[in-house]
């Protein structure tokens, strides 16, 4: 029986790729294929906001300087 080795692809998974699985692409000459695993697949969902709903919001404010800076004169 022949097999065919990939050459290019993307392979997704919402759990984590074995050791084995990572050394296997990166003997791939050319590293045309991607592996996206579910910490990285959830990042890709927030940041294009694909099967993601904002909940809340968060304002950040920082300290003002000049609000404590004393007045000479």
């Amino acid at each position: 029986m022949d097999f065919v080795r990939a050459r290019k692809g993307v392979v997704i998974t919402t759990s984590t790729f074995s050791r084995e699985a990572v050394d296997y692409v990166e003997r791939i000459e050319g590293k045309k294929v991607v592996l996206i695993d579910g910490s990285r697949l959830a990042g890709l969902m927030i940041e294009y906001n694909v099967g993601v709903t904002v909940t809340k919001r968060y304002e950040l404010k920082e300290v003002s300087n000049d609000f404590f800076e004393e007045d000479e004169g």
